[in-house]
């Protein structure tokens, strides 16, 4: 069996019950991805060969402490917002540890967030490196350009100073994404932006700890990558004898 050993967002008990299966075992899901699980709670468990018990529980384990640190924690960060200002939207990047976005993408959305992009070809995403390259044309130009050549995607333009912000402003950016700005800088962009149809994200070392102040400035979205450096959570396992079948002992998960 699997147990919370502290209260966490489950996650990944859908993946730990295939793995399981694939290796002659019979699991049997305690709680969903997304429920909210009590310190004991029981998450998944299993019957089958020892041999195949003995294989798959560590990595079912790992699965499932991973996978309830990014959704806890990505809840944790919701939580924290939305007191001060419900309607306020967690996105996490795609910062997440190679080859494992799947997982992370359905852990965040476990907890409450929603995915920054899924790939460049989501948005379209102006970065100051960018405006670098440009040379010659200036934001409101690079703006510009990008609605007329790709009309249905949102334009974003990532900004680094308050007088970037106002320039994105007024090229009419679909999102402006304030890249470490202080809650007090996030609050004065958003009064810039109360007549405009812009909206406000806040980006660069969002976590649970600011996240309310960043939604008390007003700002519509807040960017973050904590949820995938997230400690992972505590997760019990117990392994225990059980009736033997067919001439092979089944063991209890």
């Amino acid at each position: 069996t699997f147990h919370a050993r502290t209260a966490l967002v489950s996650c990944g008990t859908e993946e730990a019950s295939r793995l399981l299966t694939r290796l002659d075992c019979a699991p049997t899901l305690g709680l969903a991805s997304g429920q909210n699980a009590a310190a004991g709670s029981l998450l998944l468990s299993a019957t089958g060969p020892a041999q195949a018990i003995l294989a798959g529980w560590k990595v079912a384990q790992s699965l499932l402490e991973h996978a309830a640190a990014i959704a806890s924690c990505a809840a944790e960060i919701v939580a924290q917002a939305r007191q001060v200002k419900p309607s306020v939207v967690v996105a996490c990047t795609r910062k997440n540890f190679p080859g494992t976005r799947a997982m992370a993408i359905k852990a965040i959305i476990a907890g409450g967030a929603v995915p920054h992009r899924l790939g460049l070809s989501d948005s379209l995403l102006l970065f100051p490196e960018h405006r670098q390259l440009l040379a010659g044309m200036t934001l409101a130009g690079a703006v510009q350009r990008l609605k007329e050549s790709c009309p249905e995607k949102k334009v974003v333009v990532e900004v680094t100073s308050l007088l970037d912000a106002e320039k994105a402003l007024k090229a009419g950016a679909d999102v402006i994404q304030l890249e470490k700005f202080s809650p007090e800088q996030v609050g004065e962009v958003v009064a810039r932006a109360a007549e405009s149809r812009s909206l406000i994200a806040a980006a660069g070392g969002i976590n649970s700890g600011n996240a309310a102040a960043y939604a008390q400035a007003g700002a519509h979205i807040l960017v973050t990558s904590a949820p995938y450096g997230a400690a992972p959570m505590e997760v019990a396992v117990r392994i225990s004898p059980g009736l033997p079948a067919l001439g092979r002992s089944k063991e209890m998960l």
